[in-house]
């Protein structure tokens, strides 16, 4: 198969991929708290922009399955604010639950809000993050789009410049992807971050690839 088909295909299944959980997402009647019990390393999941939390559902159901309990913020709806609101939404959340140690399980714009977490306030209170097809440099298909929390996204958007800039905490960064991904063309290398490319692509399926979940247990055991 050739490199243009193989990207091609590849597109269309993350597509499906999306499209599928989506529904699924909106059907979900599943209530949070269900997820709450559990006496391992709590895991706060940061979905992506437009995505709930119940579009990452089979991993946190994973997660909870290993005894970990699994907190989301119900308060980002569909994560369209800017990525500084929202981590301060995780800064919050995490000084109001008393929360110590805590994974991050993010994808997509939720690492941006990830790292900004693990910079602010209440730093101390996060262990590390395993951040799934995240642009942390930006991706330069958001200059061509008209929402502003899509161009925000931008490489050349200050908030984006800034973060990228700060590198103390990658270190405690687990940056999973795609070696193809349709939204993020410069790809997900974190300089510093434990970086691991998937011999895959797409943007949106990387959530159901296994070394997401291998990877989120090895930083929460």
């Amino acid at each position: 198969m050739s490199g243009v088909l193989r990207r091609a295909v590849w597109w269309a299944e993350d597509y499906a991929y999306a499209a599928v959980w989506q529904a699924r997402a909106f059907a979900s009647r599943v209530h949070p708290e269900s997820f709450l019990s559990g006496a391992g390393t709590p895991i706060v999941v940061l979905p992506g922009i437009y995505e709930t939390w119940k579009f990452m559902q089979p991993l946190a159901l994973r997660v909870h399955e290993l005894g970990h309990p699994v907190h989301v913020l119900d308060s980002l709806h569909r994560n369209l604010q800017p990525v500084a609101e929202m981590a301060d939404g995780v800064a919050a959340y995490l000084a109001a639950h008393s929360l110590q140690d805590v994974v991050l399980l993010a994808h997509s714009k939720g690492g941006l809000a990830g790292k900004l977490a693990m910079l602010g306030f209440e730093r101390e209170r996060i262990r590390g993050m395993v951040a799934v097809a995240t642009p942390f440099g930006g991706s330069r298909y958001a200059r061509l789009m008209l929402p502003r929390n899509l161009r925000a996204l931008s490489p050349r958007d200050p908030s984006i410049v800034h973060l990228s800039a700060q590198h103390e905490v990658n270190a405690r960064i687990v940056s999973v992807y795609a070696r193809f991904d349709p939204h993020i063309p410069e790809g997900s290398e974190l300089p510093g971050a434990k970086n691991v490319p998937l011999d895959t692509g797409g943007h949106f399926r990387v959530l159901a690839n296994p070394r997401v979940m291998a990877e989120v247990a090895a930083l929460a055991e």
